[in-house]
Formats: C-alpha cells, sequence, structure tokens
C-alpha cells in the first residue's frame, strides 16, 4: 500500500482517523475564517466606493442647484428686459409664480402617489395566500 505525503511532511497513514477529522476541521475552520475576511475587505473597498460616489454626488448636484439659481436669475432678468422696463421685481414675481405652480403640481402628484401606496401592505401576496389556501382546502375536500 502507497502512502501520499501530508503537506507537512508526515504520513497521512501515521495519523489515526480522530487526528485527520480534526486536521479536516481546521483547515475547514481556517478557510471559513479567510473566506469572511475576503469579504469583509470586499464589502470595506465597495463602502468606500459607494462613499466617495456619494460624496463628489452631493457636491455635483449642489454645484448644479447653484448654477440653476443662477439661471433662474438670469431669466428674471430677461422677463424684466423683454417685458418691464424698469421693474425688475415684475420678473421675479412672475418668476416665483411659475415656480410655486410647478411645486404644487408636484404636491399633488406626491400627494397621489402617497395615497395610492397607503397603507403599505401586501395586498397581492395576501391574495395570493387566500387563493393558494381556498384551492388546498378545496382539494382536501374533493
Amino acid at each position: 500500500m502507497t502512502t501520499s505525503p501530508d503537506p507537512r511532511g508526515s504520513r497521512s497513514d501515521d495519523r489515526s482517523l480522530g487526528e485527520l477529522v480534526i486536521d479536516v476541521s481546521e483547515r475547514v475552520t481556517l478557510l471559513v475564517r479567510e473566506e469572511i475576511e475576503l469579504a469583509k475587505a470586499e464589502i470595506a473597498e465597495k463602502a468606500r466606493k459607494l462613499l466617495t460616489g456619494s460624496v463628489v454626488g452631493i457636491v455635483a448636484g449642489a454645484l448644479a442647484f447653484l448654477g440653476f439659481i443662477m439661471l433662474m436669475h438670469a431669466f428674471a432678468w430677461l422677463l424684466n428686459d423683454l417685458f418691464f422696463e424698469s421693474t425688475p421685481w415684475l420678473g421675479y414675481l412672475v418668476e416665483a409664480l411659475l415656480w410655486f405652480l410647478v411645486a404644487a403640481l408636484a404636491g399633488w402628484f406626491a400627494y397621489r402617489a402617497v395615497r395610492a401606496g397607503s397603507p403599505p401592505a401586501p395586498t397581492m401576496a395576501i391574495e395570493e395566500a387566500k387563493e393558494i389556501r381556498e384551492t388546498l382546502e378545496a382539494s382536501d375536500r374533493g
């Protein structure tokens, strides 16, 4: 009978079954620990990338918001130059009324969406469960 050498240098047939089980158990434990460490490292790397992307996205959003403010300021002055000549506050008033209208429409849309989603119950899943129960009860009777 040939024996294969153990990675540690001893022969595998020199060890008892209990020693082999302990060795396998230790190696599986080590493997699981290494897999957990790998998962932690991957999660940390992805979290860092998500955080970096979020921060850059927030900065980009803030800069875009500032640009939007300047664009709206220019639009108000354009209204003044085209229609109101010497009363710049009218251009700002027209623009403010426009944005209040947009906000009212967005609020109305949000109200309808929230009302359609309330209460947050899994109605489709409940209906499906009732149908399954009725089907099972019918098959028990028949």
